[in-house]
Parts: structure tokens; C-alpha cells; sequence
């Protein structure tokens, strides 16, 4: 047979308390009521007096107070108390181990320091190679510059050495048109010697004059027009192959001195 386990709430003890009390209280006011009513119902003697002595009376036995009643006690039934419920066992809570916090944090505040150091390395890799970056590409800037002003140079030089060979072929070709041209020359007698007359000569790309023009005169007339007259003879004249020459010697500038 299962019996109920009775749990006995803090209220149904402090009303069991109150109740013991009560009871304790009545029976402490019943003592004090027995003793109260025992003196009360003691004899009186009355004394009379008489104008004669009576007759002696025998001697009366004086009565005993009663004996007191046997002091009844109230049966108080002891009051069973349920037995408290087993104390439901608290989980034990894991005090804080200092030196294990200590370790945890040392370890965290290690772990901070390693991540600085990776972050401190790795901004100092970015700059680095920032600054080489920048190194590289002021290096690759020079070096550009520099094959820009070699390629100038490279081209102005052969621009220089074109215009020296073109030049070098009109002074040739122009050499050999005024040698043609003093060939046919009939100097006249009254020279003095010292006659120079100065033409423009528009030609032809086949060599031959479309015009010639005296632009400055000798100073003699007659050695003037030996010289023209030498230039119409001496057609056609000679003209460079090359036909990227041939507009430079659209019009030529020819001096002629006597004493050549």
C-alpha cells in the first residue's frame, strides 16, 4: 500500500502553531478558574454576640476544604507532521576558476596580439609593395621617356641624314645643271672679269625651261644675255631620277660669275 506524502505548507504551520498556543492558554485559564472557585467556597464563621455566654458547645470539627479537583489536563492529541518533501538537490553551480579565467584571457589577449602583428605585417606588405609598385611604374616612366627622346633622336638624326642626302643630291644635280648651263656661255669681249649675273629658272620635270629670269644683273648687258641665251641652249637639263626630288627643282637660283 502506497501512502501520499503529505507536504506541509508554511501557512498550515503557522496555523498548527496557533492552535497549540490556544489550546495551551485554555488549560491555563481552567487551572486559574479551579483555584479561584476553591477559595470561594471556604466556611465563613459568623460571630454573634449574645448577652449570655451559651451553653459551651462542643467543639466542632472544623471543616477541610474540599481537596482540589485532580487537575485535568486536556488530551492534545499530537498533531502527525508530514514529514518534509526530500530537499530537491540544487545543480551545483561551476564556481568561476580565477586561474582559468586568467589563462583564457591571457590566451585571448595573446591571440589579440598575434592577429596585430599578422594585420601590422600585412599593412606593411601593402606598402611596401605600394612603394614598389610606384617605384616600378617611375622606372617604366623614365624608361619610356627615355625611348620616346631615343626614338626622337633616332628620328631627328635620320631626318638630318635624309635631309643632308637630299640636300647632298640637289647641290649635285643643281651643280651639274649650272655646269651645263656655263657650257653654252659665249662670255663677250669688253669683260672686265669680275661680272656676275643672278637668275631663277623654272623648269620642267623633263628638264627642259619653262623661263628664266634675271633677278639680280652683272652689270654688263652683253655678259646678261650670254647667260640667258646659255640657259635655253643648254635644255633639257639635267634632272635627278628620283621623283620625290623633282618639286625642289621646280625653280632654281643659279649665279654665274665670268671669271668661271
Amino acid at each position: 500500500m502506497h501512502y501520499a506524502s503529505v507536504h506541509t505548507t508554511q501557512q498550515e504551520k503557522v496555523i498548527s502553531g496557533a492552535f497549540a498556543s490556544a489550546l495551551h492558554l485554555m488549560f491555563i485559564a481552567l487551572l486559574m478558574f479551579g483555584v479561584t472557585w476553591q477559595k470561594k467556597s471556604e466556611p465563613q464563621v459568623n460571630i454573634v454576640d449574645l448577652w449570655s455566654p451559651p451553653a459551651a458547645a462542643p467543639p466542632q470539627p472544623v471543616a477541610l476544604p474540599p481537596p482540589a479537583p485532580p487537575e485535568v489536563r486536556p488530551e492534545v492529541q499530537a498533531k502527525v507532521e508530514p514529514k518534509p518533501p526530500p530537499p530537491v538537490a540544487k545543480p551545483e553551480v561551476a564556481k568561476p576558476d580565477i586561474a582559468l579565467k586568467d589563462k583564457k584571457k591571457e590566451q585571448e589577449e595573446k591571440e589579440r596580439r598575434i592577429v596585430e602583428e599578422k594585420q601590422k605585417d600585412a599593412k606593411k606588405r601593402e606598402v611596401e609593395a605600394q612603394a614598389a609598385q610606384k617605384q616600378q611604374q617611375a622606372k617604366d616612366a623614365e624608361a619610356q621617356q627615355r625611348a620616346v627622346r631615343e626614338q626622337e633622336d633616332a628620328q631627328r638624326k635620320l631626318a638630318e641624314q635624309t635631309a643632308a642626302a637630299r640636300q647632298g643630291q640637289l647641290e649635285k644635280y643643281k651643280k651639274g645643271i649650272a655646269d651645263k648651263i656655263r657650257r653654252f656661255i659665249v662670255k663677250p669681249p669688253n669683260l672686265k672679269g669680275n661680272e656676275e649675273a643672278e637668275f631663277d629658272v623654272v623648269m620642267l620635270p623633263d628638264g627642259n625651261v619653262l623661263g628664266a629670269k634675271l633677278k639680280r644683273p652683272s652689270g654688263n648687258p652683253a655678259y646678261d644675255s650670254a647667260v640667258e641665251r646659255a640657259i635655253n641652249r643648254a635644255q633639257p637639263l639635267p634632272m635627278p631620277p628620283d621623283p620625290a626630288l623633282l618639286k625642289d627643282f621646280r625653280e632654281l637660283n643659279f649665279k654665274f660669275n665670268a671669271q668661271e
